[in-house]
């Protein structure tokens, strides 16, 4: 697996709590305003999802693909995050 980014270890460092959306590794604010726009405002929203989609990382990137338009190293990014931040918390 590539390098993690200081926005990656950052997140996954601590309870999610309210964070807004792009806090997600991988989300910056073009990708957060549309999903912000669809409703997924917060980080614990996008969880839900990839928490629907039973973690799976396929159905979770292409729906981060449909949802914001999303490239492959974003999405790869917002899984990996979300993955770790799973296994620690969860």
């Amino acid at each position: 697996m590539s390098s993690t980014s200081q926005k990656h270890k950052e997140f996954v460092a601590e309870p999610m709590g309210e964070k807004n959306v792009m806090a997600l590794a991988g989300i910056g604010e073009v990708l957060g305003k549309k999903l912000e726009e669809k409703g997924f405002d917060k980080a614990y929203v996008v969880l839900g999802q990839f928490l629907v989609l039973k973690k799976d990382e396929e159905l979770f990137r292409d729906w981060l693909k449909d949802t914001c338009g999303a490239n492959a190293k974003q999405q790869r990014d917002c899984f990996g995050c979300l993955k770790e931040w799973c296994d620690a918390f969860l």
